[in-house]
């Protein structure tokens, strides 16, 4: 129950706290995974499990977010945003200590960088006290095969036979290309003229990206992990 989840709380930040790398907490759910990327950057990872109702307990919505959540016809989005709070909670942040910018980019009132992901029963949040991050949760099926066409160059993967691994390395593609976007957040920015993914191997869990916009150059390092049939991807931008 989510109060059993509230009153361990203290010993799942103790455990977080004494923990480097991968920190897998399902024995906490719903909260899935909290994965240290560094002494500086965190990712939050919530498997929805919970009603609504019990998902409001203990969150106070800011009157702007509770019109946004009041305007959601689906209940498994209303669930997500309120897991969402859920998850900064855990890194120690309130509603009212997220805004959005004109672009729809998320900040945190404190300086430090944030970014908010949500497909189906599973939300995420990364957090950075310096760097710039973006993170995407993607659901893997098969319909991306027939659409990758337009983020992606197809006939980088013609070697690829097994229909199960292209729509992996896809999944991998389009999250990584979503969470650099989601860094960016520029108007005009497009997944197939504009954003790259350098080559990797999906054993490695790693790879390096670039956008290449309107004569600036940027890069940055990306991460995946699978999980249940989903893909989690985060990326943080290098600093110049």
């Amino acid at each position: 129950m989510l109060f059993i989840f509230y009153i361990r709380l203290t010993e799942i930040l103790s455990i977080i706290s004494g923990n480097k790398g991968n920190d897998n907490l399902k024995n906490y759910m719903p909260l899935y995974k909290i994965i240290t990327v560094n002494p500086k950057i965190k990712v939050y990872i919530w498997k929805i499990t919970e009603s609504e109702k019990e998902l409001s307990l203990n969150i106070n919505l800011t009157n702007t977010c509770q019109l946004r959540i009041d305007g959601m016809k689906s209940e498994l989005h209303r669930r997500g945003f309120l897991s969402i709070r859920h998850l900064m909670g855990l890194a120690g942040y309130v509603d009212s200590d997220l805004f959005y910018d004109q672009a729809g980019k998320p900040h945190l009132k404190d300086g430090k960088n944030i970014s908010i992901t949500h497909s189906y029963q599973f939300t995420g949040i990364i957090i950075s006290q310096h760097d710039e991050v973006g993170i995407d949760i993607e659901k893997q099926r098969d319909k991306i095969a027939l659409i990758g066409h337009k983020f992606t160059p197809m006939e980088d993967y013609a070697g690829i036979e097994s229909t199960a691994e292209l729509v992996k390395k896809l999944t991998i593609i389009w999250g990584a290309k979503e969470s650099l976007y989601k860094i960016y957040a520029t108007h005009g920015l497009s997944f197939m003229n504009h954003i790259y993914i350098n080559d990797f191997i999906k054993t490695d869990s790693s790879a390096t990206g670039l956008i290449d916009y309107e004569g600036t150059r940027t890069n940055y390092d990306i991460s995946f992990l699978e999980f249940e049939g989903f893909t989690c991807v985060y990326a943080i931008k290098r600093e110049v």
